[in-house]
């Protein structure tokens, strides 16, 4: 069989092509990735299932990981408005939240993003968990995918970076036509039902971190579209800076229908 009809064509973007060949994924390799690489090893060495495996590079320079059978990509997005779908996601990042804590960067480790200062709940984030970054069987996750953004931070980035996507803080219209859900969600209780789920004793806060996060990604956008990064330059020259813009005020303005 040649190359070209092994390889299935997961993600063909200018910036970034992933493929699937038999039981692995091909991707890109970045600076980052030998200190990625170095995570999902100890994830592996502690037992916890839920991220692919590093299987080193192959003769065409690309990162090779172990691929997770199931669905991810946009079908994540009406797992969690299941509130079953939605308690596995969030105790899905604790687990791996969990499992990191005994992890110690190698020497040099290089994160694609700029690293937290130590605290006493900092991790190794995800940076970019969401529910189109979870691989789902029905409402059940079982992997997690594209770590790029992983670097060291408090547990709350990643918390809120989540909630936003999921408590939704979205209005009613995108919640109904985009994301799902089959009437407004009750964004209080999801945001209840997904603290409570992680571990959280209060919940006092959330919403705060979920603006202050909403306003740091946005920022972080800018930052590398201005540098030219893509795919962060792309969605600039789109508009995409304007729609997190609006998405901050709508969280200010509604943040009643939330705490």
């Amino acid at each position: 069989m040649n190359r070209v009809s092994s390889e299935e064509v997961m993600q063909d973007g200018a910036h970034r092509r992933v493929v699937r060949i038999g039981d692995t994924v091909r991707r890109p390799v970045q600076p980052w990735t030998p200190t990625v690489h170095a995570l999902l090893r100890h994830l592996e060495k502690v037992g916890f299932a839920y991220a692919p495996r590093p299987l080193g590079i192959d003769d065409e320079g690309r990162e090779v990981l172990t691929f997770i059978e199931g669905n991810s990509g946009p079908s994540g997005w009406a797992k969690v408005v299941d509130r079953q779908g939605l308690r596995n996601f969030a105790r899905l990042l604790r687990d791996y939240h969990d499992a990191c804590r005994s992890f110690s960067p190698p020497p040099g480790a290089t994160w694609s993003t700029d690293a937290g200062g130590p605290g006493n709940d900092e991790v190794i984030c995800h940076g970019d968990f969401g529910p189109w970054n979870v691989v789902w069987q029905g409402n059940q996750p079982v992997g997690i995918i594209d770590w790029d953004f992983a670097r060291p931070a408090p547990r709350l980035h990643d918390v809120a970076y989540a909630l936003e996507y999921v408590a939704p803080f979205r209005d009613d219209a995108e919640c109904l036509r985009w994301l799902h859900y089959p009437a407004p969600p009750d964004r209080r209780s999801r945001l209840e039902d997904f603290c409570s789920a992680y571990g959280l004793e209060s919940t006092v806060g959330i919403v705060d971190a979920v603006i202050a996060r909403q306003q740091h990604n946005a920022d972080l956008v800018r930052q590398l579209a201005e540098q030219g990064h893509e795919p962060q330059a792309s969605w600039a020259a789109d508009g995409l800076l304007t729609e997190l813009d609006n998405r901050i005020e709508w969280s200010k303005a509604h943040r009643h229908l939330v705490e």
